[in-house]
């Protein structure tokens, strides 16, 4: 009898190291799949008509953290009438001394001739959206008044880049193109909050750009 449990202690020795093998061998095989995944933006090549001049790697608006996941995109307003693309993508580097003690960035800023500047890397998160900036990349949109709708010529590259954005990330305009609003309340985009028909509209146009590159370019 001593030698029957004697044998069956050792199996259930056995196969209980042979469970913790099989489960460190998972746990491995996760974490390499994980890491050789990459991330969603990494070497993602921008459209000619953006212009890259990333901020310094600072705490304040480019703390460098990976943006790990890319489930939408979210439309911003600078508040800010009359203020250029540069002027704004400036602001957001004068932040990284910490004397105003603001946290503020984002991917991109469209300004009023419909240029394009690239603050971020799509590899990182900006400090934009709140608790979306975890997963959303962030396009901050110059306006010529306190209105805060957007010109006819940068109306059409904001469309332009969302649409690239949805196509190259898989992203359905409809439901994963949202405004800042959205996330917290912030009336911002100040006249596509108040002006819920022309929210729609722009998502509208988005999804019509994103059907006519995919048409132009197909993957």
């Amino acid at each position: 009898m001593s030698r029957t449990r004697t044998r069956r202690r050792h199996l259930n020795l056995r196969f209980a190291a042979l469970c913790l093998f099989l489960i460190f061998a998972l746990a491995g095989a996760l974490v390499w799949f994980l890491s050789s995944r990459g991330l969603p933006g990494e070497d993602v090549a921008v459209p000619d008509y953006v212009q890259q001049d990333f901020l310094t790697v600072n705490p304040w608006s480019r703390p460098g953290t990976p943006l790990e996941k890319i489930d939408g995109v979210v439309i911003h307003y600078v508040g800010n009438p009359d203020t250029t693309a540069q002027a704004n993508r400036n602001y957001f580097e004068s932040l990284s001394s910490g004397e105003e003690g603001t946290y503020a960035s984002s991917h991109f800023v469209v300004g009023l001739e419909g240029e394009v500047i690239q603050c971020i890397p799509l590899t990182e998160i900006a400090y934009a959206s709140n608790t979306r900036n975890a997963d959303t990349v962030a396009i901050e949109v110059c306006h010529p008044d306190e209105t805060g709708q957007f010109s006819p010529v940068t109306y059409q590259r904001v469309v332009e880049l969302t649409a690239w954005l949805c196509r190259t990330f898989g992203l359905d305009p409809e439901t994963d193109v949202i405004r800042h609003y959205d996330v917290t309340e912030k009336l911002c985009p100040l006249y596509y909050v108040e002006h819920p028909e022309a929210w729609d509209a722009f998502r509208a146009d988005v999804a019509a750009e994103l059907a006519d590159q995919e048409a132009g370019d197909p993957a």
